[in-house]
């Protein structure tokens, strides 16, 4: 797939009338929350704070991802992901229902488990919801469930 830039992209697509900033800093943060960590003081802008993010990770790892996904998912997974994000910067998806959103995720056409690569025509760049409900129709499998 040929990459397009921003502007071409959102050529033609209304956007409700108010600009959609695609800037990481453009758009303010939400208020600092507490730490989910029972008894941390610690206010954070994401679950964790920065101290106990590394043992959450881990602690997921260890009882809900597959014993393979490291390999699957690796260091070579991450590199092809940004590089797939930088020239897909918008939902595929929502782009072609006329929205304009940023997408977050990279999403296997064909899953990896079932024979399917990282080569690009295998893959899409979609927003966390377009991602999430694409996983569930082609797993038909609840959220977070194996």
């Amino acid at each position: 797939m040929a990459s397009v830039k921003i502007s071409e992209a959102l050529a033609g697509i209304t956007c409700g009338g108010f600009c959609i900033a695609l800037e990481d800093d453009a758009m303010p943060y939400k208020p600092a929350s507490p730490c989910a960590q029972p008894g941390c003081p610690a206010l954070c802008h994401s679950r964790y704070c920065e101290a106990h993010a590394a043992q959450a990770h881990r602690e997921y790892n260890q009882r809900y991802r597959r014993p393979n996904s490291n390999k699957t998912y690796g260091r070579r997974w991450r590199t092809i992901r940004e590089l797939y994000i930088q020239t897909h910067p918008l939902c595929e998806q929502c782009l072609a229902a006329g929205r304009c959103v940023r997408a977050e995720e990279v999403h296997h056409i064909v899953p990896v488990e079932q024979g399917g690569t990282h080569a690009d025509d295998n893959l899409r760049a979609l927003c966390k919801s377009c991602h999430s409900a694409a996983t569930v129709t082609a797993s038909n499998k609840r959220y977070g469930r194996f």
